[in-house]
């Protein structure tokens, strides 16, 4: 393919999305995009604005164009963006000025709340912006709700669930390249970013790092990129974005730790690599999306034959309709609960031989996952046996001690006990998370149907979590019986009784 072909790889993904987003479907095409996550207030928006640039009345000749009736930039602060952003940068020399950057943020922010409520609630339904621009490359980025703990506004208090899942509709598809976008001023154990990468990109394959360039605590394999956005004050002080790009630029050429990585660091670096690697993306998918797209289209050509003679008004075919809705309703779930059961057990008749799936996941989860975040627990052997003489002469006392008290023992291994909660409520995370996964490939086969599809997948998403947190409670139960009392009389201490 030529470089003129190679240009028009993402504008043709881009008409893609634009058809699924008119007909409210996605037709069960996993396009390639690049998906944009972090923690709230992580810094995505701004590093997106960055993108497009100044006000579009100091662009010069620049075109706005928005759709689904958004006018709009990216809006910034706590909790700002609820529902998904697609956002399509689109390379165009000349055009016509539309309107300013405060009126596109308003349209953006009254968009959201038509669809979320005003006070920060969040919806999947997807708002697309797409800007035209001399000053931008062609590139679709997709800026995902930034990852939150705790509720605010009328937000529901499983908040944090609901993104999540939210996150895992766009990061699980193999399709999707991830931009993990990181403060630098941050503990990078804690990012949220990259937490979510590791869990569904753990090879890095599809991950890129947006960070300080000496970071290496991530084994990606698309490389990491540090930007300099700008600061509250510079956004409360109205600092243009050209007044930040110089600043950003001086800051890679003059600090000591980055001058000799000045080259492959900041936003125009960031916004040429992303669109170089979606422009390859889109390239190595297109042939089996093409493909897919092709048996899908011949699949409904032949369902539409069959209504070639149908009549709407014949009271016969309505009575036959509504009977047909209900044993589709009937049949879809009886389908999804042998499906699920299939999918979980292993007993299925369509074996994957390409990767895990269902209950094969769950189980590596348990055998591998699980004894994984649990060596991965730090003991300072050191600090450990500090402790123990510490302890051992706290419960003495004044006096001189001969013997070990059990009581030194115990309360040193209750403690390293206890620090088993946080890797088993990992583990719990991530089983729902692949019920949830399971649950939504089970329901496939019902494409046709995306209203029942969609509302089974809720009842079904909800129901297990409702029982997440009575799996947390049993499972911390089940730690706090074993720090209630120590059985010493096991094979594993040395005063065992043979």
């Amino acid at each position: 393919m030529g470089n003129r072909g190679m240009e028009d790889l993402i504008p043709l993904v881009n008409k893609m999305q634009d058809a699924f987003s008119a007909i409210g479907q996605n037709a069960n095409l996993d396009l390639p995009q690049i998906a944009v996550v972090g923690g709230q207030s992580a810094g995505k928006s701004s590093v997106l604005e960055n993108f497009v640039g100044n006000p579009l009345q100091r662009w010069g000749i620049t075109m706005l164009k928005v759709m689904r009736v958004v006018e709009g930039l990216l809006p910034s602060g706590f909790g700002t963006t609820s529902p998904p952003l697609v956002l399509q940068l689109i390379n165009c020399p000349t055009g016509k000025k539309f309107t300013d950057f405060d009126e596109v943020r308003l349209e953006i922010e009254a968009e959201t709340d038509r669809v979320t409520g005003q006070n920060k609630g969040i919806s999947p339904v997807p708002i697309n912006l797409r800007v035209y621009s001399p000053h931008v490359l062609n590139l679709t980025l997709v800026d995902l709700p930034g990852m939150t703990k705790v509720p605010v506004g009328d937000q529901p208090p499983d908040i944090e669930n609901q993104i999540r899942d939210m996150l895992m509709q766009f990061v699980t598809k193999d399709n999707c390249l991830l931009l993990a976008v990181s403060p630098a001023n941050a503990d990078l154990a804690n990012s949220d970013a990259l937490k979510i990468a590791k869990e569904v990109d753990p090879q890095g394959l599809r991950t890129i790092v947006d960070h300080q360039p000496d970071f290496d605590g991530f084994r990606d394999r698309r490389r990491y990129i540090g930007v300099v956005n700008r600061s509250q004050k510079d956004i409360d002080g109205r600092k243009d974005i050209n007044a930040a790009m110089a600043a950003e630029r001086k800051f890679f050429l003059t600090h000591p730790g980055y001058r000799h990585l000045a080259e492959r660091m900041g936003t125009p670096y960031l916004q040429k690599t992303l669109n170089q690697q979606l422009t390859n993306h889109i390239r190595d998918t297109l042939p089996a999306l093409r493909n897919k797209l092709q048996s899908q289209l011949l699949s409904i050509e032949k369902e539409v034959e069959e209504y070639k003679n149908f009549r709407p008004d014949d009271p016969s075919r309505k009575t036959k309709a509504l009977l047909q809705q209900q044993q589709v309703h009937a049949a879809g779930w009886q389908q999804l609960h042998v499906d699920f059961e299939k999918c979980i057990e292993g007993s299925g008749d369509q074996i994957d031989t390409y990767e895990l799936s269902g209950g094969a996941r769950i189980n590596r989860i348990f055998h591998e996952r699980f004894p994984f975040e649990l060596v991965k627990m730090e003991f300072d052997e050191k600090e450990l046996r500090k402790e123990i003489s510490y302890a051992i002469k706290n419960i003495h006392g004044i006096r001189t001690g001969l013997f070990t008290p059990d009581m030194a023992f115990e309360t040193i291994v209750k403690r390293q006990i206890g620090k088993t909660k946080e890797p088993c409520q990992k583990c719990v995370d991530l089983v729902i998370t692949e019920l949830v996964t399971t649950v939504r490939s089970c329901t496939k086969k019902l494409a046709q149907y995306p209203m029942l599809r969609e509302e089974m997948e809720r009842i079904v998403t909800q129901h297990i979590r409702d029982r997440e947190s009575r799996a947390k409670d049993q499972v911390m139960l089940l730690i706090d019986i074993e720090l209630a009392y120590m059985n010493t009389n096991h094979e594993d201490f040395i005063g065992f009784a043979t």
